[in-house]
């Protein structure tokens, strides 16, 4: 029997065989992979992915959901079921309690907070070694947008300090149940390696970036005045002229340093 899709959660249920088949073609789970689902609704993504793994963890906050899928699961393979809300779950943990080096994540994430997710996923991302996810078309095209781009912002630039992001392909409202009014797709990030991060403190290059793009329409100089001024801006070697959706995300880290060595200059200087 079919749950009823909650409009509080979000809940939009993936029924289409050919775009679940492409999805879990695109994971290509093996056994030794430590997989998180993350709202595995009615186990449209879960059940193919646990019989290609054999093992699955599902984060669920729906507890209506919850028996269908034990049930359904039983005789695929081993389904851990965590009922909790995604924000709170803390994938580090999971791993090091596993004695796993990293996750692998997917699901379909609900459309109303997956900026959240996925910021909250970024938070971990030394303990994940990619993630799956479908979302809003309208918000793929901005995890991937480039520095110029109408859609580039605030998101564009954190996922892209921490991840390869690639989106891989649209999928159809017809595809759910209940249709969504939006179009959907199929994106994949890959935590970029130590050696390829930044080295500045994630606290001031997401101040940074917060504060140039509330403000997108104006100078870094006017949108960074409580942060920065303009000499400040320069010394990162940026224009202040330029406007937030002009910069590349290794100029936010450079504007980030600058921010941060003027924090720890004493008062007065």
């Amino acid at each position: 029997m079919n749950a009823r899709p909650k409009k509080s959660f979000g809940q939009h249920f993936l029924h289409d065989r050919r775009y679940i088949d492409w999805i879990v073609s695109s994971i290509a789970p093996r056994a030794e992979d430590f997989l998180l689902e993350i709202g595995p609704g009615e186990g449209a993504l879960t059940l193919p992915l646990l019989a290609a793994a054999g093992k699955l963890t599902a984060v669920e906050l729906d507890s209506d959901l919850i028996p269908g899928l034990r049930a359904r699961a039983a005789a695929i393979g081993e389904l851990t079921i965590v009922q909790a809300d995604v924000l709170k779950v803390d994938f580090t943990a999971i791993a090091h309690r596993h004695g796993v080096p990293r996750l692998r994540l997917a699901g379909n994430l609900p459309y109303y907070i997956s900026s959240p997710i996925l910021f909250h996923c970024v938070e971990h991302a030394a303990a994940i070694r990619d993630m799956h996810f479908m979302l809003q078309k309208e918000v793929v095209e901005r995890m991937a947008a480039e520095p110029g781009s109408k859609v580039y912002g605030r998101l564009s630039v954190m996922l892209q300090l921490a991840c390869r992001v690639e989106p891989l392909f649209e999928v159809p409202p017809e595809a759910f149940r209940p249709p969504p009014k939006v179009e959907s797709a199929v994106v994949r990030l890959t935590p970029l390696a130590a050696d390829a991060l930044h080295d500045a403190d994630p606290r001031h290059v997401y101040a940074v970036v917060k504060a140039a793009f509330g403000q997108r329409r104006k100078t870094l100089a006017n949108a960074l005045k409580q942060l920065l001024d303009s000499d400040a801006i320069r010394r990162a070697d940026v224009d202040p002229k330029a406007r937030a959706e002009t910069l590349a995300p290794a100029d936010f880290v450079r504007l980030a340093k600058v921010y941060g060595s003027l924090l720890q200059e004493p008062a007065g200087q």
